[in-house]
């Protein structure tokens, strides 16, 4: 039996780990812990099949994938799509809504093709269409869509992108630009009178209402997007006098991504909908009302972390869409819109994990020695007393003294050494014994579980966490973690039958100090620490990294020239023995496709290489075998992944 399989300790168990993770709050009903203390996933929300993560890595790994991997569960971004549509479709049968609605998929979110062709296939069913906001993303989808997909165009568009849009409406695909600056409704018209066409169009609107969250200044009068009221009023003239209010279809607002206050939304809902009831009453056909993005998850952050948590759920948020719409058109005995959202982060987070494998860790203490030798100078028998009397300390007021004298011993030893006067064996059995002093104190302090904590026991934990170094980069797979601060639920994957116990960071493999996980989820808020089990150096320790299915690979940096990892796509099959099917592994960039990227071109360096190893041969300093085989394992490492290869245990 693996060892990761073997049998738990009876104080824990995997609910205690699904608690201690605080996956109630993330997870969604996707994740939890099964009885082989490993993650799982049940992706589909109809079934009951549970796939074990682990199961997964193995199968990929005997594939070919390497480590570190990212492992995307298609049929969770079915379920997101199902669940978010059926809301929708619930809240207007249960108010009386006498209009449709349909989620659109923005696709800067995540523009992997496979993502995009699942959403499509998974929306089929309730007419899910798309959005884009630059000539790249316009290029890729129009050829995706039919005559009844709805694309969506915003972001700035320029004359060529314009002109695709009017082709696209001429061949009879539903293309919308949204216009979001008024000179480019001047060049759309440019364009259309060219083709004596007229085009369906739609306004973004800058409304009063602001965002909440990070991103609040997407919404509001100074948001970089949108028309003003006046500029809507000049627009809607214009149409008028050339015969062709009609084409007005839709009017938009965005209050920016993860809005974490749903009263927000409401206000915002609210004054959008009076400018579409004066605008009705006035003789427009307006069809569409889109509400835009933002419609937040749950990355398990405390509610005063408006990245990484939000006040509501999926069902108030179609409420509150729903019944505020209906709502001011019963008042203003209008009729209701189609309902829209470009709804992109709740549809992919969700699907994907980054498994991270550790590779070691760094701890600041070290056993104390068993006896010191006679010859030990004072600094030493004194700092071996220190801890003596922790060991012996029952009262948190001894304990705080033990340190105290520890700290005093330790800078007059650092300044002993500064001196000359301690050697490196003195350093060191004075170094193990100090760090042996803050664990003891540090352990009977934890015990005593007193309130309000005392600031040496604050400075203590700081002091004595260890950091895990796994093999991945988060400037490249969570750079919203470095960039803003968002939370990513991190935990492992595996021995979760098992109390871990050691406080612990995550650090990646780049040289960068901010190179760490900073934040993480525990069922007692968010912490600067995570508790991990003792990392075993001949067994692999697996931790996951969640909920990074929208962004982080779109964004990612390649700081250190770390590169994209690679991808296993998974299916859920009841007919499989394990629950899934491998149906694509996309290997991640080697290290001379990344070197290419940065202008260092694999034959000029190749070439480089071997006149410098000739000349080295010529020079007599090393022989042609050997000269040769240094040549060649350096040829050979440019096909490497640009992280560290694992090895399996055996």
């Amino acid at each position: 039996m693996n060892s990761r399989d073997a049998t738990a300790p009876l104080d824990w168990s995997g609910a205690d780990s699904q608690v201690l993770y605080a996956m109630d709050k993330w997870a969604d009903g996707f994740y939890s812990v099964n009885q082989r203390g490993h993650v799982s996933i049940c992706p589909v929300d109809d079934q009951e099949l549970h796939i074990d993560i682990m199961d997964v890595i193995d199968a990929a790994r005997s594939e070919g994938a390497s480590l570190p991997m990212l492992i995307r569960f298609q049929d969770v971004i079915r379920s997101r799509v199902r669940r978010l549509n059926q809301r929708f479709r619930l809240a207007i049968q249960d108010s009386g809504y006498m209009g449709t609605y349909r989620s659109i998929y923005p696709i800067k979110v995540n523009q992997l093709h496979e993502v995009v062709a699942e959403i499509l296939e998974a929306g089929r069913e309730f007419n899910v269409g798309l959005e884009c906001g630059s000539k790249a993303e316009l290029l890729a989808v129009l050829p995706l869509i039919s005559d009844e997909i709805l694309l969506l165009c915003n972001g700035v568009k320029d004359r060529a992108m314009l002109s695709l849009m009017l082709n696209a409406q001429q061949i009879g695909q539903q293309v919308m630009p949204i216009i979001e600056k008024y000179s480019e409704f001047e060049q759309l018209l440019k364009l259309a009178d060219a083709r004596q066409m007229k085009p369906r169009l739609g306004v973004r609107l800058k409304l009063n209402t602001r965002g909440s969250g990070r991103w609040f200044e997407s919404g509001g009068a100074s948001s970089k997007f949108g028309l003003t009221v006046p500029e809507l009023v000049k627009l809607i003239k214009t149409l008028e006098s050339r015969d062709m209010a009609g084409q007005l279809e839709l009017l938009h607002f965005h209050l920016g991504s993860q809005i974490a206050d749903i009263q927000v939304l409401r206000s915002a809902v609210k004054e959008i909908m009076q400018i579409y009831a004066d605008l009705m009453l006035r003789g427009l056909q307006i069809k569409y009302l889109d509400v835009g993005g933002g419609l937040g998850v749950n990355y398990g952050g405390d509610y005063d972390s408006p990245e990484s948590s939000i006040n509501y759920g999926l069902r108030e948020y179609a409420n509150v869409i729903v019944y505020t719409v209906k709502e001011i058109c019963d008042e203003r005995q209008v009729p209701m819109p189609h309902l829209l959202s470009e709804s992109g982060r709740a549809l992919t987070a969700h699907h994907s994990i980054l498994v991270v494998p550790v590779l070691g860790v760094h701890r600041p203490d070290s056993p104390p020695m068993s006896e010191l030798p006679n010859d030990s100078p004072v600094v030493v028998t004194r700092m071996a007393s220190v801890y003596d009397d922790a060991q012996a300390a029952e009262k948190s007021g001894v304990l705080l003294e033990c340190y105290h004298d520890a700290q005093e011993i330790r800078e007059e030893t650092e300044q002993m050494a500064r001196l000359g006067y301690l050697s490196v064996e003195h350093m060191a059995q004075s170094d193990n014994l100090y760090w042996s002093i803050c664990r003891e104190v540090l352990r009977k302090l934890t015990a005593f579980n007193q309130t309000p904590v005392s600031a040496e026991q604050i400075a203590l934990e700081e002091q004595l966490t260890d950091m895990y170094l796994g093999d991945f980069s988060v400037f490249h797979s969570i750079i919203d973690h470095w960039a803003i601060g968002q939370i990513f639920p991190v935990m492992p994957l595996h021995r979760l039958q098992e109390k871990p116990e050691r406080r612990a960071q995550l650090v990646d493999l780049t040289c960068d100090s901010d190179g760490k996980v900073s934040r993480y989820v525990l069922s007692s808020g968010s912490s600067d620490h995570i508790l991990l089990h003792d990392f075993r150096p001949n067994e692999p320790y697996y931790l996951g990294i969640f909920l990074v299915g929208a962004y982080q690979e779109i964004l990612g940096d390649a700081h250190n020239l770390f590169g994209r990892v690679d991808e296993v796509h998974v299916y859920s099959s009841t007919e499989e023995a394990n629950g899934f099917w491998i149906e694509e592994l996309l290997k991640g960039i080697s290290v001379k496709e990344m070197l290419n990227q940065v202008q260092y071109f694999p034959n000029d360096l190749e070439r480089r290489m071997s006149e410098f190893i000739r000349r080295q041969i010529n020079a007599g300093r090393i022989k042609p075998v050997e000269g040769t085989r240094i040549l060649n394992n350096y040829t050979r490492r440019l096909g490497d992944t640009t992280y560290c290869e694992i090895v399996s245990a055996g």
